[in-house]
């Protein structure tokens, strides 16, 4: 079995004290870790998926979204990129950013309690209009602080400086580059809820936000938040896992930036421009992480499905899709089933899938659990989830288009597919971080006189590279990343 502790005899009673220390602060990240996945479990169950699929049931009864206030489906929207995919990115940033004196007191707890506080007053004061024109703006108040923390934590570890007379300016890696345009992003885009919240709330009849200016917000968390963070971060791991060549570098950097003058010109209303942009950037995209290339190695699928390398690639064929039916829906959407249907295959179709297919190999791990509950309860997840998104997003044009009416009632199937999946997922971190045992305990255990020295392979945890915002370890190239008994 591989563990994480080593036993080296003779160390000094400081050394011991010292690895001590180090265990305690790992045990205390992987806690509040643990605590970020839970939060983002609840909204993307409860409020993210269950009440949004009734919203779905309601939409199909009537053929439309008149039955169906704006306030309610947005109120869902933010539940599920901010509660969900935002909760489970500041969880991952605040334990892969190297220990300094910011990280390390009560400003990551108080940052989880800010965000998730947010979190709840904006869903009453959407879904609920419970004293709205007080809780709007003040959800977004607290939700801006809280990213206001985060980015403070992480901007306290600085890269490596060089040394002596060839002392250089630290290279930002192009994965990093990604990871820092979508945390920017995400800063954007609290900042605007909050300042459309104190709007709303001074002149405004409903908590909901103006059509126009949400379909310009909906872009910036689509194809600036939610792409370039999976990008960055498949840029990162995905070669490794799939046991392909490193990734092509500047190529990256020319898709980001592509996809950067997209959002740009559709928060600018320039949606004909946007389209191609946002489309050659995604197809850029798996050409530079090289997703479906001819792997050189073995995927990484020990303790896990043996599928995981199948629905990743399947992941970045649902954001190339995404990008094509927005090129559609540009030219010909008349009552927002295309840019429904393009919206859906970008957060359900790619970031989601990317987060059911890489969460189960990467957040166990880094949660202090030796394993997957069941590979099998993986693969029924992604397989639900799969066939959830292909039905919705091959009906919802037909049906909101009028073009073929009897898709309104194949609706509510998609939902309960994607339901089902969204389950089966949460099921499974629950059951995993429950059932099986923390290796942390392990380091308490060691002969006398010796003392634990972490192991520096182990990914995540201790050794961890983070560069700042967000930043994840690199496994190695020759080695299974994440341990298994």
């Amino acid at each position: 079995m591989s563990t994480l502790i080593e036993i080296v005899p003779g160390r000094e009673p400081s050394s011991t004290m010292e690895h001590h220390a180090q265990v305690a602060r790992e045990r205390r990240k992987s806690r509040l870790l643990r605590l970020w996945i839970a939060t983002g479990i609840f909204f993307m169950v409860l409020p993210g998926t269950i009440l949004g699929f009734s919203s779905l049931l309601l939409i199909s009864a009537h053929h439309g979204l008149q039955a169906v206030s704006p306030a309610w489906i947005q109120a869902h929207g933010h539940s599920q990129v901010f509660g969900w995919i935002g909760s489970f990115v500041l969880g991952i940033g605040f334990y892969s950013q190297p220990r300094t004196r910011a990280n390390q007191g009560r400003l990551p707890v108080m940052c989880w309690g800010l965000w998730t506080t947010g979190l709840v007053l904006h869903w009453l004061a959407g879904a609920c209009l419970w004293q709205w024109r007080v809780t709007l703006p003040l959800s977004g108040l607290l939700e801006l602080v809280a990213i206001l923390l985060f980015l403070y934590a992480a901007s306290q570890h600085k890269l490596p400086q060089g040394s002596g007379a060839m002392r250089t300016k630290p290279r930002i890696e192009p994965w990093m580059q990604a990871v820092l345009v979508s945390n920017a992003a995400l800063f954007l885009a609290i900042a605007f809820n909050f300042a459309i919240g104190l709007h709303l709330a001074i002149q405004g009849f409903t908590p909901a936000i103006p059509h126009d200016f949400d379909q310009k917000y909906l872009v910036l968390l689509g194809w600036g938040f939610l792409a370039p963070l999976v990008w960055g971060f498949s840029a990162r791991w995905l070669p490794i896992f799939l046991g392909v060549k490193p990734v092509r570098g500047r190529l990256l950097q020319i898709a980001v930036a592509l996809d950067v003058l997209g959002v740009i010109l559709g928060m600018s209303h320039q949606t004909i421009l946007m389209a191609p942009f946002l489309a050659v950037g995604a197809i850029l995209a798996s050409v530079a992480i090289r997703v479906f290339s001819v792997p050189d190695r073995p995927a990484k699928t020990i303790g896990i499905h043996a599928s995981f390398p199948v629905f990743l690639r399947a992941a970045y064929a649902w954001s190339i899709v995404a990008s094509l039916l927005g090129v559609w829906a540009s030219m010909a959407d008349v009552h927002g089933g295309i840019w429904g249907g393009s919206r859906h295959a970008l957060t359900v179709g790619f970031a989601a899938m990317m987060v059911m297919t890489a969460g189960p190999r990467i957040l166990p791990h880094f949660a202090g659990v030796r394993g997957l509950y069941s590979p099998r309860l993986m693969f029924a997840t992604l397989v639900l989830l799969f066939a959830g998104c292909t039905l919705r997003v091959s009906v919802e044009p037909l049906a909101y288009e009028g073009i073929v009416p009897f898709a309104w009632k194949v609706l509510p199937l998609s939902g309960c597919l994607e339901l089902g999946a969204v389950l089966l997922f949460a099921l499974q971190l629950i059951l995993t971080f429950a059932r099986e045992p923390s290796i942390f305990p392990e380091a308490d255990r060691f002969r006398p006189g010796s003392a634990p020295v972490l192991n520096p392979s182990c990914a995540g945890g201790m050794g961890t590279s983070g560069y700042g915002v967000s930043a994840l370890p690199q496994p190695k190239h020759d080695a299974e990343p994440l341990r298994q008994p």
